[in-house]
C-alpha cells in the first residue's frame, strides 16, 4: 500500500473526498489565515504560515494584550498588516479571514474549532484536538456539517519515514507485530506551591482566557504553560506530549476506533505542588491482536540527575515488537538488536503545506491528519486519563495483580517501580494511583461495565455561558 492510498483509506468510509469551498480567497488566490493564541507555539504558526507562498497571515487573536502588542510590532517591521483581536469571536466576523490556526490552550480548541466551521472558515487545531472525549465528536460533525477541512497538529502523520517502515512491517519483514509500545520520556519541574489566589496578569481578559472552563481565581505561580497541568484547562503530559506518538500507535496498530478496554497505573509522583495530571504514568489499551502499552515519565533517570531514562534508545517516539525484530527511532532491528533498515524520518516537515494543499482542492483526502484521526487519538489519551482519575491508591501487590498475568505490563510496571526509587520517591507522601480497568463500547464511544456511570461522566467538560460548545452543531 503505498503512501497516498493509505491517507485515502484512512479517511473514514462514505466520507466525501471533495468538498465545495464557499469562501472567496483574497487577492492572487491567496488563503488567508488567523491565528489564535500566539504566546508560542502559535507564533510558530505565525512564521510557519506566512512563508508558504500563497498565505497570507492576516489577523492574530489572544486574551493576552502583551503577546499581541509583541507580534503586531513584529508585523509592523516587515511592513505587513495584520488584524488584532482580543475576543475571538469578533474575529470570526472579519469576512477577510479564510482560515483559523489555533494554538490555545486544550480547553478551547473544541470552541474555536466548531466556531470557525460555523462561519465557514477552515481550520488547523493544535494537538490535542480535544480537551475531552465528548467535544471532539461535536468537532468531527461540524466539520462534516458545515464542509470544512480540519487538520489536527500531530505532524508526524506527514512524515514520509513513517509511512516507508509502515509499508516495510505490513510487508513483513519483521515478522508479525506482538505490541505497540509510546513512549514520552522528558523533564518536566514542580509547579512549586502557592498560599491563596494569584494575581492575574494587567494584561490578561481573564474572563475570556477561562472562556468554556470555570471562572476561578488562579491557584498557581504561572498563568501560561502550566494549564497543562490542571485538569480544567490541560491533560497533562500525556494529551501534551502523549498525543504525538499515541498517533503513531493507533496509526501503525491499523484501528480506526477506540479501544475496547484501557487500565492505567501511575500518579503525580515526587511532587506536593498545585499540579494535578500524572508525571509518571503506564496505560495499556487492549486492542487486539496487537495492544499498545503507553509510558510517561516527567522526572530525571535518577535523583538530581539532568538526563532522562530512555527504552531501546527511545525517549520520545514508539517502538513496534514483532516476531522477528522491531523498529524503533527511525530502523529496523532483529531480534538481537542489529540494525537492518534505517527509514529517514522527517518530524512531519511539510505538515502545514499539506492542510494549505487540503484547503486548495477541497479534497478531506487530501489531508494527512484529518480531524476524525485526530480526535480518536486525543480519545485514547482521555480514557487513559480518566482510568487515572477513577483509581485508587494501592499496593504493590494488588497493582500486579490487577494485570492478569500480562507479562509486557508486569514488565513495564518493575521498570516503573525502579525509576521512583532511583529517584527516591516516597510512596506514603506521593503515592501510585492503580486505575480500574475500563471497558469502551467503541461504536458508540461510551464506558460499558463497572464504573461506567462515574466513567461516562468524565466523557465530557463543563460549559460556562456563553462559551458552550453546542449540543448540536
Amino acid at each position: 500500500m503505498n503512501r497516498r492510498h493509505f491517507i485515502k483509506a484512512s479517511v473514514a468510509a462514505g466520507l466525501a473526498t471533495a468538498i465545495p469551498h464557499s469562501r472567496v480567497q483574497g487577492a492572487n488566490g491567496d488563503i488567508r489565515v488567523a491565528v489564535v493564541g500566539i504566546r508560542s507555539q502559535g507564533r510558530n504558526h505565525i512564521n510557519w504560515f506566512r512563508k508558504i507562498p500563497g498565505v497570507r497571515v492576516v489577523a492574530i487573536c489572544d486574551a493576552d494584550r502583551s503577546f499581541l502588542e509583541r507580534e503586531e510590532q513584529e508585523f509592523a517591521k516587515r511592513s505587513e498588516k495584520v488584524a488584532t483581536y482580543v475576543d475571538y469571536r469578533q474575529l470570526l466576523e472579519d469576512k477577510n479571514i479564510d482560515a483559523v490556526i489555533t494554538a490555545t490552550p486544550n480547553h478551547w480548541h473544541a470552541l474555536v474549532t466548531v466556531w470557525a466551521c460555523q462561519a465557514g472558515k477552515d481550520v488547523y487545531v493544535e494537538k490535542p484536538v480535544c480537551h475531552n472525549i465528548w467535544e471532539g465528536g461535536q468537532m468531527v460533525a461540524a466539520a462534516r456539517k458545515y464542509n470544512r477541512i480540519v487538520q489536527g497538529g500531530m505532524q508526524r502523520r506527514s512524515d514520509t519515514g513513517l509511512y516507508e517502515a509502515l509499508d516495510y512491517i505490513k510487508q513483513g519483514n519483521l515478522g508479525k507485530v506482538r505490541l505497540i509500545r509510546g513512549f514520552v520520556y522528558g523533564l518536566r519541574a514542580s509547579l512549586g506551591k502557592v498560599e491563596g489566589p494569584q494575581p492575574v496578569p494587567q494584561s490578561v481578559d481573564y474572563n475570556l482566557w477561562c472562556g468554556p472552563a470555570p471562572l476561578a481565581p488562579l491557584t498557581r505561580k504561572e498563568l501560561h504553560y502550566d494549564w497543562h497541568w490542571v485538569w480544567p484547562t490541560g491533560d497533562g503530559d500525556y494529551g501534551n506530549n502523549g498525543i504525538h506518538y499515541m498517533d503513531v500507535c493507533r496509526w501503525f496498530a491499523g484501528q480506526d476506533g477506540l479501544a475496547p478496554r484501557v487500565l492505567s497505573v501511575g500518579g503525580r509522583l515526587g511532587y506536593v505542588d498545585d499540579g494535578e495530571t500524572p508525571n509518571t504514568q503506564i496505560v495499556f489499551y487492549d486492542y487486539q491482536p496487537v495492544p499498545i502499552l503507553f509510558e510517561l515519565r516527567n522526572l530525571p533517570r535518577a535523583k538530581g540527575d539532568s538526563e532522562v531514562d530512555h527504552y531501546r534508545g527511545v525517549r520520545y517516539g514508539v517502538i513496534v515488537d514483532c516476531e522477528n525484530g522491531y523498529f524503533a527511532g527511525g530502523w529496523a532491528y532483529d531480534k538481537a538488536g542489529k540494525r537492518l533498515k534505517q527509514f529517514r524520518l522527517t518530524e512531519g516537515q511539510g505538515h502545514h503545506q499539506n492542510f494549505i494543499d487540503a484547503v486548495r482542492s477541497r479534497k478531506v483526502s487530501d489531508l494527512h491528519a484529518e480531524v476524525r484521526e485526530g480526535y480518536l487519538s486525543s480519545a485514547l489519551c482521555h480514557m487513559g486519563n480518566i482510568s487515572h482519575r477513577l483509581g485508587k491508591t494501592a499496593a504493590r501487590e494488588e497493582i500486579v495483580a490487577s494485570f492478569g498475568g500480562n507479562a509486557d505490563l508486569a514488565e513495564s510496571f518493575e521498570r516503573f517501580q525502579d525509576h521512583l526509587l532511583l529517584n527516591g520517591v516516597d510512596l506514603k507522601q506521593t503515592p501510585r494511583t492503580l486505575g480500574p480497568w475500563l471497558t469502551m463500547d467503541p461504536r458508540t464511544t461510551r464506558f460499558t461495565g463497572a464504573l461506567a456511570d462515574e466513567a461516562n461522566r468524565l466523557l465530557r467538560g463543563s460549559y460556562r455561558a456563553p462559551f458552550v460548545v453546542p449540543e448540536q452543531v
